[in-house]
């Protein structure tokens, strides 16, 4: 590939990125932004949008799999830059806050999704629980938790996170559930 290239492929997942931000604060405040509101806020012209997302469907998904994509990698991120119970804690607070932003991306999903889309929930769950099951794992293993806890038990016990209301101030009620829950998980004396 020549360095023009590189740079037009460069440029080119520059703009994709940008649209992917703005679409998820466009739509997680209006599920009913329009495109053109979207690439304005990305910095991109109209034909700019549509050359990556030809349908508002597609956009729509590519930004809720950005969100999982991104919520599921970070756990081994925080793992390898934090010990094992702050790893953990701070990778609740981005469950938190992929909750609500799913919460606010509800409403465009059900507008965007058609029966039939790439769009898959069991997937999703698998992937956050592996996720959260890595988690557990390192905090078993350096005595931070008690070792019969199970990932899917501990996502059911924060599925209170799923309930947080965006317009309110969601980050303190996350941090009192997370502190429910996580007294529940420290080991036995």
């Amino acid at each position: 590939m020549t360095e023009s290239g590189d740079l037009k492929r460069s440029d080119a997942r520059r703009n994709r990125d940008a649209i992917l931000a703005a679409a998820l604060l466009a739509l997680t405040e209006s599920p009913d932004a329009s495109l053109n509101a979207i690439a304005k806020r990305a910095g991109v012209a109209n034909a700019t949008l549509y050359r990556h997302f030809q349908t508002r469907e597609e956009l729509v998904l590519a930004v809720y799999q950005e969100e999982v994509r991104s919520l599921v990698e970070s756990a081994d991120e925080l793992l390898n830059e934090h010990p094992p119970i702050d790893a953990l804690d701070k990778w609740v607070e981005r469950l938190a806050r992929y909750a609500v932003t799913k919460h606010g991306l509800a409403d465009a999903l059900r507008k965007a999704t058609t029966p039939g889309s790439d769009l898959s929930s069991t997937d999703t769950y698998t992937a956050i629980v592996a996720a959260l099951e890595r988690l557990l794992q390192a905090n078993i293993a350096a005595g931070t938790i008690g070792a019969d806890l199970n990932a899917e038990d501990v996502i059911l016990a924060l599925s209170g996170l799923w309930q947080l209301d965006p317009a309110s101030d969601w980050t303190a009620q996350a941090r009192r559930i997370w502190g429910i829950v996580l007294g529940g998980l420290r080991p036995s004396s």
